[in-house]
């Protein structure tokens, strides 16, 4: 059995993306925060994520020479998505080549990186979520890490499948935006693991379920 760890960026006051979906405020120049969530990622055997997530980063991880492309890459995905196998359709190599070419504006092809060809063979989740989840979790191996968006990451919180969260705390308070925890019915206890500050304010927080 593994574990599932949430793993979202969260302002101060509780909220993970600005009232229209945007979350430039989370990336800073911190780099000792940003080694903490590549190492966390890399840890992992299984990325986990909603359809619209897993679109926005398909197209995108293929050719980014960020830091966080080697795991993004490297590492199975599984998509949660009622489209079924349809949704891997929209996992196209040669837009992200397009894009990446636009976006670089040097009209040079843009490289694939090692491990770009896991997105379109991602599994894909269109069962009951409870049930999917536990499937993923009997199988061998390293936790799975699950990515927001903030709809799928409600689903998990509110059916209480999340095993750890690993919640990386910017120095910034939004005032409103679209918090995580909303949705729960009554208040879920957690249990501090550990803590880890960054210089450039950001803190990792890691909890249980208590």
């Amino acid at each position: 059995m593994r574990d599932l760890i949430l793993k979202m960026t969260i302002s101060v006051d509780g909220f993970v993306s600005d009232l229209d979906g945007r979350n430039t405020w989370m990336f800073g120049s911190d780099q000792e925060a940003k080694t903490w969530s590549v190492e966390t990622i890399r840890n992992a055997g299984l990325h986990i994520m909603g359809s619209r997530s897993f679109l926005g980063m398909a197209n995108y991880w293929q050719t980014s020479t960020d830091q966080f492309a080697p795991p993004m890459n490297q590492i199975p995905k599984a998509v949660f998505s009622r489209q079924g196998a349809a949704i891997l359709g929209s996992v196209s190599t040669a837009a992200a080549l397009e894009a990446a070419r636009a976006k670089a504006g040097t009209g040079q092809p843009a490289q694939l990186q090692p491990g770009a060809e896991s997105w379109s063979q991602a599994y894909v989740a269109s069962g009951d979520l409870a049930e999917e989840i536990a499937r993923l979790k009997a199988e061998d191996g390293k936790p799975i890490i699950a990515f927001g968006g903030v709809s799928f990451a409600r689903s998990l919180v509110v059916r209480r499948l999340v095993d750890r969260f690993a919640l990386l705390v910017a120095p910034v308070a939004l005032g409103k935006g679209l918090p995580l925890f909303c949705e729960l019915a009554a208040p879920a206890p957690l249990k501090l693991i550990d803590s880890k500050a960054f210089p450039g304010g950001m803190v990792a927080q890691t909890y249980r379920p208590a």
